[in-house]
């Protein structure tokens, strides 16, 4: 029997909670990719993968987009950032990264990557904004 990886219940309180107190540039972008907007695309948001809740993810893409703080900026949030980002790369789970600058400076270049993205399967398993 395969080992569960998506939403494991022991997270959903966790999901939940991040969903309702995310930061202004997750739900901006947020509002361009509910609701299949995007190309068609389904995402998933404050999805957890293993023990990691990422920001949105794209099971059809098997992509992850991460929009980054203050914190990720830091060595502590480096280093756990690398770990996730090492995990999710063995799942074959490529990783997007944006700051959050670029939501408000350029929503339309966060999009336009994103696209880009799509039907890329394995390949720049990590590309950070």
């Amino acid at each position: 029997m395969r080992e569960r990886i998506h939403n494991k219940p022991e997270l959903k309180h966790r999901r939940k909670e991040l969903r309702n107190n995310g930061t202004s540039a997750e739900a901006v972008l947020w509002g361009y990719l509910k609701q299949k907007q995007l190309e068609s695309r389904k995402f998933r948001r404050q999805h957890s993968i293993g023990k990691y809740i990422v920001d949105f993810y794209c099971p059809e893409e098997k992509l992850v987009i991460e929009l980054d703080g203050e914190n990720h900026f830091w060595e502590e949030g480096i280093d756990h950032d690398n770990t996730r980002n090492l995990y999710l790369h063995k799942k074959e789970i490529r990783v997007l990264r944006f700051e959050n600058r670029w939501v408000f400076q350029d929503i339309e270049f966060v999009l336009s990557e994103i696209k880009k993205q799509f039907a890329k399967q394995n390949t720049n398993p990590i590309i950070n904004f």
